[in-house]
């Protein structure tokens, strides 16, 4: 490391070679740090592999989920009256003429320790189910 003198040098000559020698320093400080930097990314992709992420993208990735939950902390914040509505759909209805299958799911009328089941809650899916062509004989 510089040995840095106590006091700085008055003559103009000799701050200037205080500052080079700084400078140079910063210089080899920053290329070791670059080096290093090399060296443990090639130490990651050993243990961790090729297909896993490697650590920048998982720091942007945990920065992004911060910033999503700063800015709907900041959406709760502004929308305080508006705790009690339900969040509006994202994708548009399905068209009301396509053919609707209603299935209702049951856990059944008493479990096998002889107590009554109850609807807790009632959760609603509309979904969009694609069938190929398919080939049929007729006879």
């Amino acid at each position: 490391m510089l040995d840095a003198p106590k006091t700085l040098p008055s003559d103009p000559e000799d701050l200037r070679e205080t500052a080079e020698g700084l400078l140079d320093l910063v210089k080899a400080q920053a290329l070791r740090i670059a080096k290093l930097e090399h060296q443990l990314a090639g130490h990651n992709r050993h243990r961790f592999g090729s297909k896993s992420e490697s650590l920048d993208q998982l720091q942007l990735r945990l920065e992004e989920e911060e910033t999503a939950a700063a800015q709907v902390a900041g959406e709760d914040a502004s929308d305080g009256d508006a705790e009690g509505q339900k969040a509006k759909p994202k994708r548009k209805p399905l068209p009301p003429e396509l053919a609707r299958i209603d299935q209702v799911l049951t856990p059944g009328e008493t479990c096998s320790c002889g107590g009554k089941l109850r609807a807790i809650a009632e959760d609603v899916t509309e979904e969009l189910e694609y069938v190929p062509g398919r080939v049929r004989h007729c006879a």
